[in-house]
């Protein structure tokens, strides 16, 4: 006997891109959760300011953001740039558990945490304007080919 198969009528929900937490609630960033370990802390920032590319500069020593020198103020800091150079997505703001998003800016006195759109990509102006350079010159001689065809 055979069985017949149920229809399923597909249900459609309107979200944003995956991860992506600034469409729907406005701005959001990303800092450290002041109940994580420090060894989590301090390996999650290490790798922030080392392979994640995240900009540093303003937790070091006489940065605008290097008081107060705890482990949780620079840790967010750094988890911060990352996850808006890596577009505001929640698996940008993980760090092993250390981390979480939230829609409270937490800049200070003149200490300011970037937001969506402050931050560019980590690729090097060289190579953002050599690879410009490039599709100018394709462009060039295609356009030439074609003038020679005519």
């Amino acid at each position: 006997m055979e069985e017949k198969a149920e229809t399923a009528v597909p249900v459609s929900f309107l979200s944003p891109p995956e991860g992506n937490t600034t469409f729907l609630d406005g701005t959001t960033w990303c800092v450290a959760l002041a109940g994580a370990s420090q060894i989590d802390l301090q390996n999650a920032l290490d790798w922030a300011c080392g392979l994640g590319k995240a900009d540093c500069k303003g937790i070091q020593d006489g940065g605008l953001c290097y008081e107060p020198d705890t482990l949780v103020s620079h840790a967010s800091y750094a988890f911060n740039n990352y996850y808006q150079q890596n577009g505001n997505s929640d698996i940008a703001c993980n760090f092993g558990g250390t981390a979480a998003v939230t829609k409270h800016n937490p800049s200070y006195n003149k200490c300011v945490y970037a937001a969506p759109g402050s931050v560019s990509s980590s690729a090097p102006t060289f190579f953002k304007r050599t690879t410009s350079l490039i599709w100018w010159k394709v462009a060039a001689i295609l356009l030439l080919l074609y003038l020679r065809s005519c």
